[in-house]
């Protein structure tokens, strides 16, 4: 009888079970390299003085992704979430405006610029296509330069699509 109850109590403790892995932390030099674009911004049309947008961008989820959320002052607003493929060594980032659709850029770290390129579906218009090249530069701490360009001929020429400075917003009595 003794023997049973020892069995029974045996068979009804629960098993420690090891925590699981931790994932990777996403700080190392690679996911760091788009951090210069992190921060809260007023956006400008280069070399114009007029105030084109503000732009939120925010590191998220353990560092794993960066968060952008566009603001323009006129027409569509938008976001992206972009994050590295460590496997790869790849950025990628996935817009979505406020128009049907999305974007699905990649790429990476070229000569200290950030550049990711995508197809854009309807870029120019309906059955207008184009891929887009965007490359994103440090100035310095509190300037950051989005240079867009289109290829309408699968990446043989480019044009310039739009070209944006990301001014640091002031924040009042800093």
């Amino acid at each position: 009888m003794l023997t049973a109850l020892i069995l029974l109590a045996a068979q009804a403790a629960p098993v420690a079970t090891p925590p699981p892995p931790r994932p990777p932390a996403c700080d190392t030099a690679a996911h760091t390299a788009f951090d210069f674009w992190v921060g809260d911004w007023d956006v400008y049309p280069n070399g114009a003085k007029a105030l084109a947008a503000h732009s939120k961008i925010e590191r998220l989820y353990a560092g794993c992704a960066i968060r952008e959320s566009w603001l323009p002052l006129k027409g569509a607003g938008g976001g992206s979430l972009s994050n590295l493929d460590p496997a790869t060594g790849r950025w990628h980032q996935l817009w979505i405006g406020s128009q049907p659709g999305r974007v699905a850029f990649e790429g990476g770290s070229v000569d200290g610029k950030m550049v990711l390129t995508g197809f854009w579906q309807g870029v120019n218009g309906p059955g207008k296509d184009g891929l887009i090249r965007m490359s994103y530069t440090a100035d310095d701490k509190d300037t950051v330069r989005q240079h867009g360009e289109i290829s309408t001929d699968h990446g043989l020429t480019w044009q310039t699509s739009f070209d944006f400075i990301y001014r640091r917003t002031a924040i009042p009595g800093k």
